[in-house]
């Protein structure tokens, strides 16, 4: 197994997170979303939004990366609720891992490290949401704990996708999964 370290991201690695972040979309969603938001998914808009997110970070919000063998091979976000559906629980709104690291522990590092963080925001649970048919991602989420407890739809900005709410009513239950 490789040796994984995390760390808080910092505005020098926007560039990395958003090209991380359209590849794994791209793979994850390529049967699931629709061509029009597949086609308008590009980097530049990711760059966009990410150098946003971390020139002005919210209090209650975090970005991790793990870093392996010199590179980034995930990174997560969470922090306070986007939409009411996750009720008062913080919001664990991205979890991604380059499909060459998956099944090596990456995301469920990320998954705890977010957790706690999350935990000292005053969160006591957590959400995320998941588009439907994402198998892979249902697997995981509830092979760490996760109860499905509702759906919503996700407005966008590519396409307006179901998802399914999966929550962790006890953050300590997370953090040790």
């Amino acid at each position: 197994m490789r040796e994984v370290t995390l760390r808080r991201a910092q505005q020098g690695d926007a560039q990395t997170i958003a090209r991380l972040h359209v590849d794994v979309w791209r793979e994850t969603y390529r049967h699931l979303a629709p061509e029009a938001a597949f086609l308008a998914l590009d980097e530049a808009s990711r760059l966009s939004r990410w150098r946003g997110i971390l020139a002005a970070p919210e209090a209650r919000q975090t970005v991790l990366l793990a870093e392996t063998q010199g590179r980034v091979a995930g990174f997560g976000f969470a922090g306070s609720p986007s939409t009411e559906a996750f009720g008062e629980r913080g919001e664990i709104r991205f979890l991604y891992v380059d499909r060459t690291c998956k099944r090596q522990g990456i995301g469920r590092r990320l998954l705890a490290a977010l957790a706690r963080d999350l935990r000292s925001f005053g969160y006591k649970s957590a959400a995320l949401g998941v588009v439907v048919g994402n198998k892979p991602a249902i697997e995981f989420y509830e092979a760490l704990g996760g109860k499905p407890i509702g759906r919503y739809v996700d407005p966008g900005p590519l396409w307006r996708s179901e998802n399914i709410i999966y929550a962790w009513d006890d953050l300590e239950r997370l953090i040790a999964a």
